[in-house]
């Protein structure tokens, strides 16, 4: 990865720090990007950090311009921003947390995505990599707003995939488990945390596809469960 410039947001999250750390190993220069980041969240070489407020146009915009500005080109965005919100049937799921999981893990993704193509295209061998969730795919009761927002993601991303591999732009979307973080632990104390996703694992496989022999892989669902398959 050296000579490559890779956008990894949500960077300073549970995940974004795995994967932010393995492009950094690789000799990637890595733009962190979050509300919150600091340069002083990691102290490898090579390391920006520039906050963004991806929820909107303006931010993602301004967070490319940044980029293009500072090194004239992007190679990889890696997409870590999310949310989850459980609880009621779909039925009682009411407009508000609709709204925030739509927010939170589609809408962050389609601005980003769209602030960040030109320069991907312009690569000749661009790619764009979403962490999305098993639950896109294998929806359960309780959980409808958080899978809908997930799915719409993955109709996103390999919408992507289609209307860019004549540039070379390659776009996937990995679906993993529930991944071992310290806010899952939080959240779920009494859950069996052998059978979770460790964020190294991803982190190894965004790495994969960011590489050479990922150019094989466009539009791709890539599923990584743990031990709970």
């Amino acid at each position: 990865m050296r000579g490559k410039v890779v956008v990894v947001t949500g960077a300073n999250g549970g995940l974004g720090r795995s994967v932010t750390r393995a492009f950094l190993d690789l000799g990637a220069t890595v733009v962190g990007t979050s509300k919150t980041i600091l340069q002083s969240d990691f102290a490898q070489p090579g390391f920006l950090a520039i906050p963004a407020d991806l929820a909107t146009q303006k931010g993602a915009k301004e967070l490319t311009n940044q980029v293009m500005a500072k090194f004239g080109k992007l190679h990889v965005l890696v997409h870590t921003v999310g949310g989850f919100s459980g609880g009621p049937p779909v039925a009682d799921t009411d407009d508000a947390t609709m709204q925030r999981m739509m927010d939170m893990n589609f809408n962050s993704l389609l601005q980003v995505a769209r602030a960040v193509i030109p320069a991907l295209r312009a690569s000749g061998d661009g790619r764009l990599i979403a962490i999305g969730s098993r639950a896109a795919v294998d929806p359960g009761p309780g959980v409808g707003a958080y899978s809908a927002s997930k799915a719409a993601m993955v109709s996103l991303v390999r919408t992507i995939a289609a209307e860019n591999r004549d540039a070379g732009l390659r776009a996937n979307v990995i679906l993993p488990g529930t991944i071992d973080t310290p806010a899952n632990r939080k959240a779920m104390p009494n859950a069996d945390f052998s059978k979770w996703v460790q964020p190294a694992h991803i982190a190894s496989l965004v790495a994969w596809l960011a590489g050479d022999a990922g150019k094989e892989m466009n539009g791709a669902l890539v599923p990584i469960y743990g031990g709970d398959v």
